[in-house]
């Protein structure tokens, strides 16, 4: 299949799953946190997809590779925030562990996409 536009990229469908799970996770977090933890985890998560389709709409494959390493930083630091929300008993554990386990599959494809661009350098 050839990839015509960034929706195509299966790595880009699942960060878009991840950020609609991110929303609905932060939608159970105190009030408190509006414009804290729950603000930093969604800009985080929104930059994945984001910076994903921005680096595929870039004119060089160098852009698309630094777009996709942003993309994978944003990645580590959404984990994190989760993380955080974990130990501060915001949402339970099995609220948690799919987003975990999304990010992780995230990260393995985003990795392989840039693994296989890197090798058409």
């Amino acid at each position: 299949m050839s990839i015509s536009s960034y929706r195509d990229l299966k790595v880009w469908q699942k960060a878009l799953e991840l950020v609609v799970g991110c929303y609905r996770l932060t939608a159970q977090f105190p009030k408190s946190e509006t414009y804290g933890l729950s603000s930093q985890l969604q800009r985080a998560a929104v930059s994945i997809p984001a910076n994903i389709a921005e680096g595929q709409g870039r004119e060089s494959l160098k852009e698309y590779l630094h777009h996709l390493s942003i993309a994978n930083g944003s990645l580590m630091e959404l984990e994190t925030h989760l993380l955080i929300t974990g130990r501060l008993a915001y949402v339970t554990e099995s609220d948690l562990a799919p987003l975990l386990a999304q990010t992780a599959e995230v990260g393995k494809m985003l990795n392989g996409l840039r693994k296989s661009l890197r090798t058409k350098t």
